[in-house]
């Protein structure tokens, strides 16, 4: 029914830059707040940033003025920028979107598969 699909992870070297996106596609009646996690190796999914329909923006300490998140509400569409980027930045990262279904009330949380950020030193 409702399909998240991210694309442009890559491996960069240190102090280089990456966008990434998301794009929420199916039987979609609005979408709330949408957001990006990674996940190392060996480590749990953490947040790095989210945004909300009206552009409210939260990010981890650790990515605060290297990323940017934004979003497209016409094309259902999540972005993340990623400058400076670090080696310890390497890390599966996934996007997740509360979206109502057409047809239903309520908002479900899905979650994309993930796409591979590498930086190397």
């Amino acid at each position: 029914q409702v399909q998240l699909v991210e694309s442009g992870g890559d491996l960069v070297q240190a102090g280089g830059s990456l966008r990434l996106s998301c794009k929420a596609s199916g039987m979609i009646s609005s979408i709330n707040t949408m957001g990006w996690f990674r996940q190392a190796p060996g480590k749990q999914r953490d947040m790095v940033a989210t945004i909300t329909r009206g552009g409210n923006t939260l990010y981890a300490d650790s990515v605060k003025g290297r990323f940017t998140i934004s979003r497209d509400n016409a094309k259902n569409t999540v972005y993340l920028q990623m400058n400076s980027l670090k080696p310890e930045d390497t890390a599966v990262y996934g996007c997740n979107a509360r979206i109502i279904v057409a047809g239903t009330l309520d908002g479900v949380y899905y979650w994309g598969q993930g796409t591979q950020v590498t930086v190397s030193t």
